[in-house]
């Protein structure tokens, strides 16, 4: 008996030995908070974006929006990782006031619960436009600044459609961008702007030594810079080579968004590290490689006019033949419900009842419609007009005259969809915008995108389902918020002269300026 209780005695001693040990192992680890708003917002469409677009995730529920965060992932347990609030809304109109302050305050709020905090992971898209800010991003991270004070690391992570503009170079001390256009590596590089954090924080490094930030007076829709083609292939496979330790850490190039008129608006390169020499000559050769490249960029397709895009599809025996309908494109910030290319596909007789190709619109948000469609029910007929509700520059609401086949409901982000077949065209309506890019979103519908003749996107370039689905494809030209001709755009505000706008402008100064640490907080 005595042994046994021997035993006991031992047994408590170690498992409270064992406790205070994982309870001070505990303590040691660095306490980092999330946060972060992502939207790229036109100012170039009338529409507007309010704080529910934003789909706010607080608490725990952050969580799930980050896959590295798995408890296998070997990052879970590297910290005390709080999670504040983290907003994402589909590209859209300029943010309300009104929604950026009550965003921005309920972080800051939750910011100061937390407290004390040893680093924050400040995740952002980078192009969001605010009513009354020139540069929201920079305005947030001073005012988490003001709150955190300039002794908490901060590991910021973008989108490479995003603006770097100086204050924000100078608030945080590590940043990074995504390398592919589409945004294949999106999970990665945020996990890389956590494991740069985690291992400066871990090594008591701290902020790195030098920054340098270089202004590259380049202006490029996304449909120019896609990373599956070259110039911007080569440009981006080379930040790899100019990475080297702690010598320099990361680099990163960030094309900007043309879509919105504000001095910011420009591309962007950065490095940073420990080393001056070869943070500031990794960030020159970049710089210098994206300079010289420029004339270079194209659009990843055939772009044409809608005219001649319908034209080459009817022509066509591959399927589906993909058109992009990129001026009012929702998926970079299109208010979305611009009929004009409807209504001159309307205009076709060849969709007319009788017609050999068929062709699917993907579409049109129009919630009287889908308020209508859902009293008649599918199989019901239905003569209403959707669109052009917060676009009506280019076309009015659009008639549609046709048979339901298909209502959904419960989607994340159309909420409602409908399928009206008018003649040979299916048109997805929808109670809010949608964009459309996987396959699931037409089968869920009844429909098939392989097998019709012609599919008409609202969208650019081809997010990856819809690339490995094409037969072929082409990029129409047409009007929107979002207008790839960059010409045809009213810019009063952008920092002259820039490419291609000013084509003929003499060679830009691209020496690194080294962006002082965030020990003083830059307003």
């Amino acid at each position: 008996m005595k042994k046994v209780l021997m035993t006991l005695c031992i047994l408590s001693v170690l498992f409270v030995i064992a406790c205070n040990n994982n309870k001070a192992q505990n303590d040691e680890l660095p306490r980092i908070a999330i946060c972060g708003l992502a939207i790229e917002s036109s100012t170039f469409s009338p529409a507007t974006t309010g704080e529910e677009a934003f789909k706010a995730r607080v608490g725990d529920s952050v969580f799930t929006y980050y896959p590295f965060f798995a408890p296998d992932s070997g990052v879970i347990n590297r910290a005390h990782w709080i999670p504040t609030l983290r907003g994402h809304a589909m590209p859209g109109g300029i943010v309300t006031r009104e929604a950026y302050e009550s965003l921005v305050n309920k972080t800051l709020a939750m910011l100061k619960d937390a407290f004390p905090l040893d680093g924050i992971f400040f995740d952002i898209h980078g192009a969001m436009s605010v009513q009354g800010f020139d540069d929201p991003e920079g305005d947030f991270i001073v005012r988490i600044r003001d709150l955190v004070g300039t002794d908490v690391l901060i590991s910021t992570s973008m989108d490479l459609h995003g603006c770097v503009s100086q204050r924000l170079a100078q608030n945080t001390d590590l940043i990074t961008c995504y390398r592919m256009a589409p945004h294949e590596d999106a999970v990665v590089s945020k996990k890389r702007a956590v494991t740069n954090l985690l291992e400066r924080l871990e090594t008591k490094k701290g902020k790195p030594a030098y920054k340098a930030w270089i202004a590259v007076p380049i202006l490029l829709p996304g449909e120019k810079t896609s990373t599956r083609v070259e110039p911007g292939k080569s440009l981006y496979a080379q930040i790899p080579s100019v990475i080297d330790q702690d010598k320099v850490i990361d680099a990163s190039i960030w094309m900007s968004y043309p879509w919105a008129d504000e001095p910011r608006n420009h591309g962007v390169v950065m490095a940073y590290g420990d080393d001056k020499d070869a943070v500031a000559a990794a960030a020159e050769k970049l710089a210098s490689h994206f300079w010289n490249v420029r004339k270079q960029f194209d659009f990843v397709a055939p772009t044409t006019t809608l005219e001649d895009a319908l034209d080459k599809a009817l022509s066509s025996d591959k399927k589906p033949f993909i058109i992009s309908d990129m001026g009012d494109n929702p998926t970079a910030g299109g208010a979305g419900d611009v009929t004009w290319t409807l209504t001159e596909i309307f205009k076709r007789p060849e969709f007319k009842s009788g017609g050999k190709k068929t062709l699917i619109y993907a579409s049109i948000p129009g919630p009287e419609f889908v308020k209508k469609a859902k009293e008649i029910g599918i199989g019901g007929k239905i003569d209403a007009t959707a669109g052009a509700a917060i676009d009506h520059r280019y076309a009015g609401p659009v008639r549609l005259q046709g048979e339901i086949t298909a209502i959904r409901e419960g989607d994340i982000d159309a909420k409602t969809e409908v399928v009206v077949k008018c003649g040979n065209i299916s048109v997805i309506v929808t109670e809010r915008r949608k964009g459309y890019h996987k396959e699931k979103d037409f089968t869920g519908l009844g429909l098939n995108p392989r097998e019709t003749d012609i599919l008409v996107v609202k969208i650019g370039y081809l997010e990856p389902e819809l690339y490995a689905m094409r037969g072929d494809w082409v990029m129409a030209s047409t009007p929107g918020g979002v207008d790839q001709d960059l010409f045809r755009l009213p810019y009063k505000r952008l920092q002259r002269p820039i490419f291609p706008l000013d084509s003929t402008m003499a060679d830009p100064d691209l020496k690194a300026l080294f962006i002082p640490l965030s020990d003083v907080i830059k307003r």
